[in-house]
């Protein structure tokens, strides 16, 4: 079916609008304005106030059967009807009111009508044949249904010495080595024509929300010291067809005479997803998105203007904007590893005073899989927290109490557990690090709490690798499993009952066992076969099955067969060290907080 669009409204709908305002403006509004501003009192009141002198202006309007005064501060003005009363005159001048000698007449009905009608009608008009001429000639014609005047809201950062540079960005050198090309480009251009070679049109900067990719562009025009132009993809979308890419033709000629620059493109998916061709979708994107793909296409090999842009979802982006010729790299800006955490940390600290004895390292360790921007708001925490505790630097208590405010919220002070709860926390969180400690392939225990969380969390149980990994082997991922189900399975060896306490225990350990099955093929009966693909890797991950629905219920069966089996070896491995559960958790019921050396120092006696 043919879409049917929408008729577009002419002129004389819009200055029926604006007539219909002035309607209601000058027979609603005014009168209730008026009405509520002037107090209607008797005329034995008038002359009271005349004869106490509290009167300040008087006017007197015939035609209209009153007088109209205010009183001494001028502050309140009142009418009342008139009266037969020959001595008026000598009675305002002995109360030292303002008048004039000759009785004020009210507004003639025409001159009322000129001013309230005519005139503002005539202004209307004249604006709009104003606006309408102007809007026409940007438009390039006289059609007056083009909407071409979008000027691009691009925030222009010229060249500056206080500039971000390489220096201030920390955790990221592979992505700022492949920059550093484009920078070399900008300073000298000719080494590069003379082999003739020629930088990318476009690099495309993906990852995750809060690695930095905002400020690597930035960082890029500091260093090449050129104009950088900075805009949302988001902007160049409007109500009205055509005003996006008229948006994008303003900011590259923009850049074409500001050349050499760098055009930042933020969030380009907004325009620049894929064009999936159903009826009903929004012309106003893909119109822009076309315009963005011409003018990229126009770019001559030499006039110095390099596209930056960046994404959370390159998959969702069309395949010809992607394609060699547009943005012909891309570059990961992937969460950091143990050494770029260690080193965003200490970028940083620079802003605020710490401790010389703190420990970066330590605490980079303790914030494994935090972004840039969390690391950031990490040593914020801590500066904050020296502050409420009247301290003049951070110290390491300040950063690793920070880690868990980042991670699970602050501390709930008013929340007060039953005797009850508190011992079942304790036993919870105690057979997590006992399982993670009976076993060859787990992380060691940093740190055990009881202390309940504002995310929620009654308390949790901190490891810490020692080092990075990027492989992690089948063994490694059922003993992760094992220690998620170990809460649940001291529950019920000390208390024979289940408590709602392991609710994202289990959630953790059957996306898990579920991402073994069908993601890293770790199951005998299905091999290497995927059965599960994952949709916005940068943005939580969420995945989508690719199976019949009877694979679908056999994968169900391997995932609880695989929890259950984790769950019955913890089980065992507690039944095993018994004394020690209830040795550790006494102490950490006594102690409310205890870190991973005195847990392994009870544990080893």
């Amino acid at each position: 079916m043919n879409e049917v669009k929408k008729p577009r409204r002419s002129m004389l709908y819009y200055y029926g609008v604006i007539i219909l305002v002035m309607v209601l403006f000058n027979f609603v509004l005014l009168p209730i304005v008026a009405q509520r501003q002037i107090q209607e009192v008797d005329y034995g009141t008038f002359m009271d106030m005349t004869e106490d002198g509290d009167i300040g202006k008087v006017e007197v309007q015939e035609e209209e059967n009153q007088i109209v005064f205010t009183n001494k501060e001028e502050d309140t003005v009142y009418k009342t009807g008139m009266m037969p009363d020959p001595d008026l005159t000598q009675r305002l001048h002995d109360s030292g009111a303002e008048f004039s000698g000759e009785i004020m007449k009210a507004e003639s009905p025409v001159q009322s009508f000129l001013l309230s009608w005519i005139l503002p009608l005539i202004i209307f008009y004249a604006l709009g044949q104003y606006l309408m001429k102007k809007f026409m000639q940007k438009a390039g014609g006289n059609n007056a249904m083009s909407f071409g005047m979008g000027k691009s809201n691009a925030k222009v950062y010229v060249k500056s010495s206080q500039g971000i540079r390489f220096a201030d960005v920390a955790g990221e050198d592979e992505a700022k080595e492949s920059l550093t090309e484009i920078v070399d480009y900008l300073h000298n251009p000719g080494k590069y024509q003379e082999i003739g070679a020629s930088m990318p049109k476009g690099i495309l900067l993906v990852g995750p929300p809060g690695t930095g990719k905002t400020m690597l562009a930035k960082a890029v025009a500091g260093e090449a010291n050129v104009p950088f132009f900075s805009i949302s993809g988001s902007e160049f979308v409007e109500m009205f067809v055509g005003m996006g890419a008229s948006k994008v033709r303003d900011l590259f000629k923009q850049a074409k005479e500001k050349a050499p620059c760098i055009v930042f493109i933020d969030e380009i998916d907004a325009i620049g997803k894929k064009r999936d061709g159903q009826i009903g979708g929004n012309d106003e994107r893909e119109q822009t998105l076309n315009q963005l793909l011409t003018e990229m296409d126009g770019f001559e090999g030499n006039n110095g203007v390099i596209i930056l842009a960046a994404t959370n979802r390159p998959e969702s982006l069309d395949p010809a904007l992607t394609r060699p010729g547009r943005f012909d790299r891309r570059v990961p800006v992937e969460l950091p590893d143990l050494k770029g955490r260690e080193e965003i940390l200490r970028v940083h600290a620079k802003k605020i005073k710490v401790a010389e004895d703190v420990d970066f390292e330590k605490i980079a360790r303790m914030a494994s899989g935090a972004s840039g921007a969390e690391l950031a708001n990490i040593i914020n925490e801590a500066a904050l927290r020296a502050v409420r505790d009247g301290r003049a630097f951070a110290n390491q208590a300040d950063l690793e109490e920070s880690i868990e405010v980042v991670i699970a919220g602050y501390q709930k002070k008013n929340a007060i557990l039953t005797d009850k709860e508190k011992w079942t926390v304790s036993y919870h969180e105690i057979g997590h690090a006992l399982v993670a400690a009976r076993q060859t392939h787990s992380a060691p225990v940093q740190k055990i709490t009881i202390i309940p969380r504002t995310s929620g969390a009654l308390g949790y149980t901190m490891q810490v690798e020692e080092g990075n990994h990027y492989l992690l082997t089948q063994k490694e991922l059922e003993d992760k499993i094992a220690t998620y189900t170990g809460g649940r399975a001291a529950e019920e060896i000390v208390f024979g009952s289940r408590s709602t306490g392991a609710f994202n225990d289990i959630e953790q350990a059957t996306k898990l066992a579920r991402a073994m099955i069908t993601r890293y093929g770790m199951s005998e009966e299905f091999d290497m076969v995927a059965m599960e693909t994952v949709n916005n890797q940068y943005l939580g991950g969420d995945t989508s099955m690719v199976c019949s629905a009877e694979t679908q219920t056999e994968i169900d069966r391997h995932v609880v067969e695989l929890v259950k089996k984790q769950h019955e070896k913890a089980a065992t491995i507690l039944l095993e060290n018994r004394e020690k559960l209830d040795e550790l958790a006494h102490y950490l019921y006594e102690k409310e907080t205890i870190t991973g050396e005195e847990f392994m120092a009870i544990l080893n006696q």
